[in-house]
């Protein structure tokens, strides 16, 4: 008989997989859920679940395993494919110098997904549950792009708000969950683990918004007895390919339905706020810090901004892969110049590390081929991401009396990209939640270009900004006339 290459992931597989594969020292029959994660993806599974499979091989204390939640149907098929592997996963850790493989055993189990989210609601009210962490992207706060205030009159918000025992949000399964932690006096944390700026103050808003549209008297108790610390969160995690699954296969050994992949480096800043205790994170190598904003407006800034300056540019000219268009001279030199001008003036150094050192480090992650990033997930959720990641920038460098030619110019550049082709005429697939809206209004562009800062929910009090209007209005012009390429060549000579 053959002898069997590659054997399905699972409890029973540990002990055979091959010796090249880091696999969990502790015993998972004994790991306790103490965190309640929902958003299962592959950014928490390369990231938060990796901090806790190093606490558990270290010997730290058990109970703080993690049981995963969602609230979404994409939830429930991430759920059924991780219980084929006993919510076993792969993290494959790959640059240019080669690949390194983990099985992560920190989860240990994960929630049905139902209507109403009973099973999160219980699971939150449970005593042994003392964190409540999230993924739910950018976008999933519920908050006014124009304001930066938590929408409580948004449809969702005012069913849960309507119906609290049934709810359609995961805030609402939060409030009544904390609602019935409020009868056992349990305090507890909830603590996000998304790209936001504030991420903390901005899951306490919604959380207490939508608890004062329902029970005041809950809202004031939760405001006493449930802390929101502010954290940021790093690590370059794209959506995992088949090919990258094929590669697991063959070069470690492993069938996982559901591995990730990622970038070696990985950074998380927390503040040490936690109303039932925590992990001892900072043995993992967690900063705990109460100077997490500085931390977060170089990383905000610098690496998320920076993807956004390159991501349009690059899905212009019909690049497939971030480290492909990192290769395209005019790119780079696009994202430097953007960056120092621009950017980098607004930014405090953080520890021992300059923002022009940061952007230095950012390049570098940039340009790893291995991690095989695309440019269509950087240009994913503009609406929700530029009005985070770049239009700050925008505002301080006005503020400081500097015309952000470079970032008016990526403000044109995704207009053009929401008209929905390349520069050479392929077509570019809906890439937002709002597509239909922001293709509407790239098309009035086409006849006069500040009808694209029109949208106040996303520009607000910059359509009001001569400067800024006159700076796009001149790059949307050059967009047109050159192409993506052509307008960043001219703005490099200028």
């Amino acid at each position: 008989m053959a002898k069997r290459t590659s054997m399905r992931l699972s409890a029973a597989s540990l002990a055979d997989l091959r010796p090249t594969v880091a696999v969990p020292s502790y015993d998972r029959a004994a790991v306790t859920p103490g965190i309640l994660h929902v958003g299962v993806g592959n950014f928490h599974r390369a990231h938060q679940a990796v901090y806790a499979n190093d606490l558990l091989n270290a010997g730290h204390d058990p109970d703080w395993g993690i049981r995963g939640a969602g609230v979404r149907p994409a939830d429930a098929a991430m759920r059924d494919r991780l219980a084929a592997q006993d919510w076993l996963s792969s993290v494959v850790e790959i640059d240019a110098g080669g690949l390194s493989a983990s099985v992560i055993g920190a989860m240990v189990d994960f929630l049905p997904v139902a209507a109403g989210h009973r099973p999160i609601i219980a699971a939150i009210a449970d005593p042994a549950t003392r964190i409540v962490s999230l993924t739910v992207t950018e976008g999933g706060y519920y908050v006014d792009s124009a304001t930066g205030v938590f929408d409580v009159a948004h449809p969702d918000i005012a069913q849960d708000a309507l119906t609290p025992d049934s709810p359609l949000t995961v805030f609402g399964a939060i409030v009544a969950g904390l609602a019935r932690r409020r009868a056992a006096k349990a305090p507890i944390t909830v603590m996000s683990c998304d790209n936001l700026p504030g991420n903390g103050d901005v899951t306490r808003n919604a959380v207490l918004g939508l608890a004062r549209a329902t029970d005041a008297d809950l809202a004031a108790w939760i405001a006493d007895n449930v802390t929101f610390p502010n954290g940021m969160v790093d690590r370059i995690t794209p959506a995992t390919s088949e090919s990258q699954i094929r590669m697991l296969r063959d070069e470690f050994g492993i069938e996982d339905a559901a591995p990730v992949f990622c970038e070696p480096f990985r950074q998380w800043v927390l503040e040490d706020a936690f109303a039932a205790g925590r992990p001892d994170w900072d043995a993992a190598g967690v900063t705990l810090t109460s100077n997490v904003h500085d931390y977060e407006a170089m990383k905000i800034r610098v690496l998320n901004g920076g993807h956004a300056i390159i991501a349009y540019a690059g899905g212009l000219a019909g690049i497939e892969f971030v480290h492909d268009a990192m290769q395209h001279p005019v790119i780079e030199a696009f994202l430097r110049k953007t960056e120092a001008r621009d950017v980098l003036p607004d930014v405090k150094p953080v520890g021992d590390l300059s923002p022009a050192g940061y952007l230095d480090l950012t390049v570098e992650r940039f340009r790893n081929p291995g991690v095989a990033d695309t440019i269509t997930r950087l240009c994913f959720d503009g609406s929700n991401r530029q009005p985070k990641f770049i239009l700050p920038s925008v505002r301080d460098a006005l503020a400081r009396g500097h015309d952000p030619q470079g970032l008016a110019l990526v403000s044109a550049l995704w207009c053009r990209y929401c008209l929905g082709r390349t520069d050479a005429g392929a077509p570019i697939g809906p890439n937002d939640p709002n597509w239909d809206a922001l293709k509407a209004a790239a098309r009035r562009a086409e006849s006069d270009p500040l009808a694209w800062l029109d949208q106040a929910e996303i520009y607000g009090d910059l359509r009001h900004s001569r400067r800024f209007c006159d700076g796009f209005a001149a790059a949307h012009r050059g967009i047109a006339e050159s192409g993506a390429i052509g307008a960043l060549e001219h703005y490099l000579q200028d």
